[in-house]
């Protein structure tokens, strides 16, 4: 039977989302039917929406959500209904050469759901991040389902599905930020905030934010920062030596997704040290480097591809710290909105006036 549901369409490139009927089939071998309880307006899903993803129009937005299981298929048995979890798009495979090498935030061959949402029409829709999640119901592999500690408020905790844990494991598992560690963050957004946090769990000793908004930059000291630097004012580069002796930060992560600051972040780093890349580029971006200078200079130049996390492991010990109160993720919640106000949202996000928009069903 067909779930009727609504849910947040993009229709076609840079045309404004709409809600419509979605039909949402029972869960198939392997499947699993989650009612949404919270999902957060992503960039993303901006980019889903202004065809830089793909053009397999129209899409079913959505993907950074918490939910219930209601149902689940043939097979499954690491979540049953009634389930809090966390939606991911990282379902792993267990049996790529990454998995089998002990590598699975690495997997090849993440799963998503076989069948297909419809549009009441029968025209089939794509799924974001083969989730879908500005919807009232959404299918899902039942390996995208991470079950966590109900009793964490659905709107923070449902930001692990994408943002935060991007930029959280962009510190701890691709950065290995470790104790007295220097760490600039250039972008203070939802994902470098995140970066922020997750520097400071892991022990760093100074914590530089970048950016070129002092609303965001005020938000990065809330949120952990020992520094911030205004790019429209100072160098990146000389701003972050000065404040590291000279050296340079042992790690700098780079959560915009550009060229010029990725050219910032590789100068701002200390001799030996790391630049990661968790900012998402767009397709036509090219970088030019010496490369006596990436010779040189050592170190590592790495890229954070969903902070290089293991939803298994990840979610739940991330949710745990939340619930001690060591980690606040209630803090990137800026609002509460309804599916009929996401295209709002989306403007508020590209004018950087929220950190996360939460749509709450």
């Amino acid at each position: 039977m067909a779930h009727e549901v609504r849910g947040v369409i993009a229709p076609g490139k840079n045309e404004p989302v709409r809600v419509e009927t979605v039909l949402v089939p029972d869960p198939g071998p392997g499947e699993a039917l989650v009612r949404v309880r919270t999902c957060g307006v992503c960039h993303t899903d901006l980019h889903y929406k202004q065809g830089g993803i793909s053009d397999d129009f129209p899409f079913l937005l959505g993907h950074e959500a918490a939910g219930v299981v209601e149902a689940v298929g043939e097979g499954v048995a690491d979540v049953a209904p009634g389930d809090f979890v966390i939606l991911n798009w990282r379902a792993v495979c267990g049996l790529c050469r990454a998995c089998l090498r002990g590598r699975p935030q690495y997997c090849f061959a993440t799963h998503n759901a076989k069948q297909r949402m419809t549009l009441a029409d029968g025209t089939e829709l794509s799924p974001a991040l083969g989730i879908g999640a500005f919807a009232e119901k959404t299918l899902v592999a039942a390996g995208q389902c991470t079950k966590v500690d109900p009793a964490a408020s659905p709107a923070a905790a449902g930001l692990l599905g994408c943002g935060v844990m991007a930029g959280i494991g962009a510190a701890i598992n691709t950065g290995n930020v470790g104790r007295g560690d220097s760490v600039a963050v250039i972008g203070c957004g939802g994902v470098g905030d995140a970066a922020i946090m997750g520097a400071r769990l892991a022990g760093a000793s100074k914590i530089i934010g970048v950016d070129i908004d002092a609303r965001k930059l005020e938000t990065a000291r809330a949120l952990g920062a020992t520094h911030t630097v205004d790019a429209t004012s100072a160098d990146p580069v000389e701003a972050v030596r000065d404040l590291t002796g000279g050296f340079g930060a042992d790690v700098v992560i780079e959560a915009v997704g550009r060229p010029e600051t990725y050219k910032q972040a590789f100068y701002a780093r200390d001799l030996a040290g790391t630049v990661v890349l968790v900012g998402v580029p767009t397709p036509e971006m090219t970088l030019e480097l010496p490369l006596l200078d990436v010779f040189g200079r050592g170190g590592a130049l790495k890229s954070s591809w969903y902070g290089d996390c293991l939803p298994s492991r990840d979610f739940p010990l991330l949710i745990d710290l939340y619930l001690q109160g060591r980690l606040d993720l209630d803090a990137f919640v800026s609002e509460t909105i309804a599916l009929d106000d996401v295209e709002a949202a989306f403007d508020r996000m590209h004018a950087g006036d929220v950190l996360r928009s939460v749509v709450v069903l």
